[in-house]
């Protein structure tokens, strides 16, 4: 069942989503040569406490850390780490809090100092494809159009989109439905209407789309060894069209 938000709601998440906007920030610029994963994870989950929010991803279904730190080829889920990060690396941060009963959830691919022409080009094709989404997010629509304006999109530049893994509602949980595939043909699945809050999120590979799941049970990479980027933000549908919650 989808539920659908009244405006009161969608203001206790924007509030949610501002605490995931303001963390990420931080966390981003403590993005550098030299500096672990795992201490990324002690920051976001220290500066969400600041807010007197909880970090969403820690505990849920046994992820062991607050924030999700995805490097090179790693696709999402992926565990911080004694690594040291190095120059040319890229970094996706997924970061979620809940805050008054409510989700926000947000995704960024940072570059870790000076990075390939490919890879930077991988980090803006996987941005602009989730605000060619979050544009499709609007009463009237179908929810495939979201999806297939990313698919669109991400094909056209050359690069793959991953299927195993998909974008959601959120609201007073953290997934909800629908789910919100990165492809598929415009036109299908349910009408969006007002009231309704996505998780949009592309998830794009460099080469080929295929994802393999690690050891640790939860990191996706991608199978040829290729860079991966995400980008994720948390959207309200509204008869004024689509808000990000997860903007500062």
């Amino acid at each position: 069942m989808i539920h659908l938000k009244s405006p009161l709601e969608i203001e206790k998440m924007r509030v949610a989503g501002e605490i995931v906007a303001q963390v990420l920030q931080i966390v981003r610029a403590n993005v550098k040569p030299g500096v672990t994963t795992l201490y990324l994870d002690e920051v976001a989950e220290r500066e969400a406490g600041k807010h007197s929010a909880r970090p969403a991803f820690k505990g849920y279904s046994g992820y062991p850390f607050s924030l999700c730190c995805s490097l090179n080829d790693g696709v999402v889920h992926g565990f911080p780490s004694h690594y040291s990060l190095r120059e040319g690396d890229i970094l996706s941060l997924d970061f979620g809090v809940v805050y008054d009963g409510f989700y926000g959830d947000a995704a960024v691919t940072v570059p870790v100092g000076n990075v390939s022409s490919v890879a930077q080009q991988l980090i803006d094709v996987a941005e602009a494809s989730l605000y060619e989404a979050i544009n499709h997010a609007v009463p009237g629509k179908r929810l495939s159009d979201v999806s297939h304006a990313v698919q669109s999109y991400v094909e056209r530049q050359g690069f793959s989109v991953v299927r195993e893994f998909v974008g959601h509602g959120i609201g007073r949980a953290l997934h909800e439905s629908p789910q919100v595939p990165n492809f598929g043909s415009p036109g299908k699945g349910v009408r969006l209407k007002a009231g309704m809050v996505l998780a949009i999120e592309p998830m794009i590979n460099e080469k080929g789309a295929e994802v393999k799941i690690l050891s640790d049970g939860w990191t996706a990479v991608t199978c040829d060894g290729g860079l991966s980027a995400h980008y994720e933000h948390t959207v309200a549908i509204t008869e004024n069209g689509p808000v990000i919650l997860t903007r500062l």
